[in-house]
């Protein structure tokens, strides 16, 4: 009789443990709907063959560059998840991948490589750090004004890194300014250039019916932009499974995100399909030893805006593949996302004042009065917690389309 009620008692346990479960799933899924996650089907943009093939072989052609030495490939690498590994860029004069780049010399280009996962996908239309081109149509915002050559914010979007002088132009007589008239001159150069190379030139032909030399840059703009929407949109996650389909999560992972969705209010920020409000936020973090705005320090959001109370604030970067991704933040301060997540939450338990210069300093206090008005400012994390958290985010992974290979 007692090993009967014994086995009762240990199958209600059981019962009741699975109940709770099942009660937990529900209520993360509820979460991640309403918060406006969706199949990865919705996010995805029809592509066009003919276009994606050409924008792959611009993609790693070092044709791009007015130097002829470096591609967009250089920087944006399977190995570091389409990023590029380091904390800051390294543009013209750079040799290799990783911290060797880094050492090679080249020029430092003072923002942390972005991803590319999901971009220009359905919803997704804020680029770069500070946001600098944006929006769609006729509210598209860009440092090209009215002059910008499409409407589309992710061809803009492409027209931008090949006419930055620190990025992939250089010193080269008279390519040394960053206006549209300049980059007008770029372009011509470029088309020239791309069009010596067999390949994308039978690429053109297929693609828009015309010799590369009769073509814009901009129609290599938006088969760049192509590539990009084809080789790394959302496909399905583990948690695409979880939320949409049959997938289950570990302990850990389903109190990850129960955090992510609840205490640790990472979703006021990190929403929608893409895990990004595309907003603009203010968690502290130092801008190393360079910064866009010099002496260590980037105004962030404010360089576009004008507006003071932009300072500091930067871009909600999505999350898919994060775990790749490192290191983290608009200028890559923190090598650990662990490091990261700690500083939404507790900024001052990771900063080291004694290693920032006066500027720097005043530049993290200007931070700091920003960051105490922002939600995650408020949540904590045990150290169980923030390995939890890291559990759930490692259930954002997902693949390229296609191989990039890097010159």
């Amino acid at each position: 009789m007692k090993f009967v009620i014994s086995s009762l008692i240990i199958a209600y346990a059981f019962s009741a443990s699975a109940a709770a479960d099942d009660l937990r799933s529900s209520v993360l899924r509820e979460a991640a709907i309403d918060a406006g996650f969706v199949p990865s089907s919705a996010t995805r943009q029809k592509t066009n063959p003919d276009l994606v093939s050409l924008g792959h072989l611009a993609f790693e052609s070092t044709q791009l560059s007015a130097g002829q030495d470096i591609a967009c490939a250089t920087c944006h690498r399977d190995l570091f998840g389409s990023a590029d590994g380091i904390s800051n860029a390294v543009g013209i004069g750079g040799d290799g991948a990783g911290d060797a780049r880094v050492a090679s010399g080249g020029r430092i280009v003072p923002r942390n490589t972005l991803p590319f996962w999901g971009v220009g996908g359905i919803g997704y239309d804020t680029f770069f750090w500070d946001g600098k081109v944006s929006g769609h149509g006729d509210d598209l915002v860009s440092q090209f004004g009215h002059l910008a050559l499409s409407s589309d914010p992710l061809v803009v979007a492409a027209m931008v890194p090949p006419v930055e002088v620190d990025e992939m132009v250089g010193d080269i007589g008279h390519l040394t300014t960053e206006t549209v008239e300049s980059a007008t001159v770029i372009y011509d150069q470029l088309v020239e250039q791309l069009a010596t190379d067999p390949d994308i030139s039978d690429a053109v032909l297929k693609a828009f019916g015309t010799p590369a030399n009769d073509v814009k840059f901009e129609n290599y703009a938006k088969a760049i932009a192509e590539f990009i929407r084809f080789n790394f949109a959302v496909q399905d996650t583990r948690f695409h499974e979880f939320v949409f389909g049959k997938g289950n999560l570990t302990e850990d992972e389903l109190n990850g995100g129960l955090i992510f969705y609840g205490k640790g209010r990472c979703s006021m920020c990190h929403n929608g399909p893409y895990f990004s409000d595309f907003n603009f936020h203010s968690i502290p973090s130092p801008s190393g030893s360079f910064g866009k705005n010099g002496f260590g320090i980037d105004y962030g959001r404010f360089n576009v805006t004008n507006d003071p109370r932009d300072r500091g604030k930067f871009r909600t970067p999505p999350l898919y593949n994060v775990l790749r991704t490192a290191p983290y933040g608009h200028s890559g301060a923190y090598l650990e996302l662990s490091d990261i997540i700690l500083a939404h939450s507790d900024p001052l338990i990771v900063l080291n004042f004694q290693k920032l210069s006066s500027p720097q300093r005043q530049d993290i206090y200007q931070q700091l009065r920003l960051w105490v008005d922002e939600p995650v400012s408020q949540s904590a994390y045990t150290s169980k917690e923030l390995s939890q958290l890291i559990s759930f985010l490692a259930t954002f992974e997902l693949d390229a389309e296609r191989e990039v290979i890097s010159p």
